[in-house]
């Protein structure tokens, strides 16, 4: 297969790849100072987050639709010699922000750990290939360098999600890396100094609070940048509009693009679940136990495409979105239950065009 047909066969593409156009006509147009190693100008990667026109009218489209203020804090302090920690809610971006920041700045967005509870210091530094090492003793050629190692190397980013899932301990390691922009690696009497270009982009979510605390040493080390979700409901339509555009897309799923009305019915359900109060102010409502995300709304209406196209005539209907929606608000099977079921009851039921959704759901739950 050729390269093209290869990346085609991809179910997912990393942002460097997916984005390759948008990114080579930024590079052309970009003729601003660019930091030590970085392949656009802190001006054309907020361009590339936030979208807009080039001079030679090539449309940049927007992968981020918020506060722009928040993205050039974010380049601004990757320009720097402290790391950037990008913090909030579950579901608002951060990884997608951390992917695009590092495809535009160093074109990879691959150098990615994974945050958990059985993250170990290798994870951080290096590891070792044990073949060699009982073969040959400690030598650079059985060090098996980290995505951590591989970014201080080569002078690029590397992103650690979701921080506070990742033991105190193995967190400290990158103290050192962090401030002296160095790994000791000792069974070699050796150092790697990280080349200029390189920093880190971690990710943490409030829901994650009190699991793994950053120790106060480590988080001097970052400048944090809160990711807050949509401030509007028509800023929240707009940004689940595209990306389930793009989702149905990249899946080649056999069915239609969902109407607006019905992307404006399962955002108002989220919103007005996550905040406790119907969008007109006017009824106070119980919140359930999930974070009913923007990322858990783009992945209901996922699911309604594939119901409807793959069950249906391909027009996204209530009925093809009763489950999914039910499911990502019932984690909960007791408690959740009783918050849906008067939700539907008191809001949904009672709402001008929304008997189909009420019947659909009051059908599942």
């Amino acid at each position: 297969m050729t390269d093209t047909t290869q990346l085609n066969a991809v179910l997912r593409q990393h942002a460097e790849q997916q984005y390759a156009h948008e990114l080579a006509e930024l590079a052309k147009a970009d003729t601003r100072q660019r930091p030590p190693n970085w392949l656009l100008s802190p001006w054309a990667v907020k361009t590339y987050l936030l979208g807009g026109t080039l001079d030679n009218g090539f449309e940049v489209s927007p992968k981020y639709i918020g506060q722009g203020r928040i993205i050039e804090i974010a380049v601004a302090t990757l320009a720097t010699d402290r790391a950037l920690l990008l913090y909030g809610v579950p579901g608002t971006a951060k990884s997608w922000v951390s992917e695009h920041l590092s495809a535009a700045i160093c074109g990879d967005s691959t150098l990615l750990i994974q945050g958990t509870a059985g993250t170990d210091e290798s994870a951080l530094r290096y590891g070792w290939n044990y073949a060699r090492l009982l073969a040959e003793g400690p030598s650079e050629a059985a060090l098996v360098a980290s995505p951590m190692l591989k970014a201080m190397q080569g002078g690029k980013l590397a992103r650690l999600e979701e921080m506070t899932r990742v033991p105190s301990e193995v967190q400290d390691t990158l103290i050192t890396l962090l401030s002296e922009k160095t790994l000791p690696v000792p069974e070699l009497g050796m150092e790697v100094q990280a080349r200029r270009g390189f920093n880190v982009i971690a990710t943490a979510n409030n829901r994650d609070k009190g699991v793994n605390e950053m120790s106060s040493a480590l988080m001097r080390r970052f400048n944090t940048v809160i990711l807050p979700p949509p401030d509007t409901f028509d800023e929240e339509v707009s940004i689940v509009s595209r990306r389930v555009g793009e989702l149905g897309r990249a899946l080649e799923l056999p069915a239609e693009k969902p109407a607006l009305a019905e992307v404006r019915r399962v955002v108002a359900v989220f919103r007005e679940l996550r905040n406790g109060l119907t969008e007109d102010g006017k009824t106070k409502l119980k919140s359930p136990s999930g974070s009913l995300s923007t990322a858990e709304a783009i992945s209901v209406l996922g699911h309604g495409m594939a119901m409807a196209g793959y069950y249906s005539d391909g027009v996204l209907r209530a009925a093809d979105l009763a489950a999914s929606l039910t499911g990502a608000v019932i984690k909960d099977p007791v408690q959740d239950k009783l918050v849906w079921l008067e939700y539907l009851k008191t809001v949904a039921k009672e709402r001008d065009g929304w008997k189909d959704l009420y019947r659909a759901c009051m059908d599942v739950a």
